[in-house]
């Protein structure tokens, strides 16, 4: 049994290399439409790596307050876009002074520059490192790391010291070969010594988060006068049981801030890392719908394909299907000759599809600078899909070289 399977599998090959053209167009048929399925799969997937990255870094009980929704919501040319006032460096002061549920913390912070140019004695970075003016506890809320030194703490901040956290990218830049812990950099021409560097985080969407200065927000404010800066609260929970009470309590005394009325509607947003990532979620199951769409529409062109390749390679060979018969073949040896032909193909396809998916997902990925990863689930899905299509379009051909009458096919020219 085992060498007449091997036989019809030399044989399937045989067939295949005299029909190479056709083969080939018809394998390039089915790996469109499995290329189209893994990478499109490849891509969502690196988008929902990066994001969840992203913001769950933030942590499930931490909440925001910030100037608009994070999700615009859209609407009629007849209606004026609601223009919410910013978020003031008065408004934030009143917020901490007021907001005092117990097991939190407030960060208070804002974006001074995005394209300053920081300098440690001749060494300078290009004007793309982002200065961040924050308080002492706008790093463990945003979820970063210290790894070397320490962190801003209340002291830095009420005494407005002269002091500094760098990431790690600036950290490479201005100090490729020494501590800078206890070394001073320029930011606009004021000096700062750096007591902390922060862990490697990595860039998201081409903002890269390792590029940063974080200064005390008050030495930041001396710095960068702009009178409308917006300014960022973000509120930690330490129990997360308590995170409802303290997103309501905050919501309350903010509105208070604002001077708004019981009938009025927040003119502010305030997000969660866990709402950010449902939404996400939403937004990318809508592309796994298309994913699966394309290709599927492009794998029924490739199951028809291949059907019409099988039907016309039992046609050609029908006279070699005959000398087969007489010299004692039975229906199934005939049948699972072209059965196994049918999946060779469909395989090929398959393995050629998987191949140019993982490589669009994986420059997508780059393009975008996403988090890619081995897109195990869409392999095994195309893998499945490619053998379906292989019994599919096998079954009624090889069915049909099985049913031909011998000394019919033996007349056959």
């Amino acid at each position: 049994m085992f060498s007449l399977a091997k036989e019809n599998v030399k044989i399937a090959f045989g067939s295949i290399k005299s029909q190479l053209l056709r083969t080939i167009l018809t394998v390039l048929i089915i790996a469109i439409g499995i290329m189209a399925l893994v990478g499109i799969l490849s891509g969502v997937s690196a988008l929902e790596n990066t994001i969840s990255s992203n913001f769950s870094s933030m942590g499930a009980n931490t909440f925001n307050f910030q100037r608009y929704e994070f999700r615009a919501q859209r609407q009629s040319s007849r209606e004026r876009q609601k223009i919410n006032p910013i978020i003031s460096y008065r408004n934030v002061k009143d917020f901490i002074d007021n907001y005092d549920y117990p097991y939190t913390k407030v960060a208070v912070s804002f974006y001074g520059s995005a394209t300053s140019e920081v300098k440690y004695e001749n060494e300078k970075t290009d004007p793309e490192v982002a200065v961040i003016g924050a308080n002492e506890n706008y790093i463990e809320n945003s979820g970063l790391e210290i790894e070397n030194g320490r962190s801003l703490n209340f002291a830095d901040v009420e005494n407005n010291n002269t002091v500094c956290v760098i990431g790690s990218d600036l950290q490479k830049a201005l100090f490729p070969n020494e501590n800078p812990i206890d070394k001073t950099i320029s930011v606009r021409g004021s000096k700062f010594k750096v007591i902390g560097v922060i862990k490697e985080k990595g860039s998201t969407f081409g903002n890269n988060q390792d590029l940063t200065v974080i200064l005390p927000i008050q030495k930041a404010r001396s710095i960068f006068t702009n009178a409308n800066i917006n300014y960022t609260l973000s509120v930690k929970v330490d129990k997360t049981d308590m995170l409802e009470g303290a997103q309501d309590d905050a919501i309350l005394t903010f509105r208070n801030v604002r001077g708004l009325n019981p009938v009025e509607e927040n003119n502010f947003g305030i997000e969660r890392s866990d709402d950010l990532l449902n939404r996400a979620a939403e937004n990318t199951f809508a592309l796994y719908v298309i994913a699966w769409v394309i290709s599927i529409i492009t794998i029924v062109g490739s199951t028809i394909a291949l059907l019409n390749i099988m039907l016309v390679s039992v046609t050609q060979r029908t006279r070699e299907i005959g000398i087969r018969k007489a010299l004692g073949a039975k229906r199934r040896t005939i049948a699972f000759q072209f059965f196994i032909e049918t999946i060779i193909i469909g395989q090929l396809g398959g393995i050629l599809g998987i191949i140019l998916g993982i490589l669009i997902g994986w420059g997508i990925a780059a393009a975008f600078e996403l988090e890619f990863s081995t897109p195990w689930v869409a392999m095994i899905w195309a893998s499945s899909i490619a053998f379906i299509v292989a019994i599919i379009s096998g079954s009624y051909p090889a069915t049909k070289a099985a049913k031909l009458d011998p000394i019919e096919s033996l007349r056959y020219e």
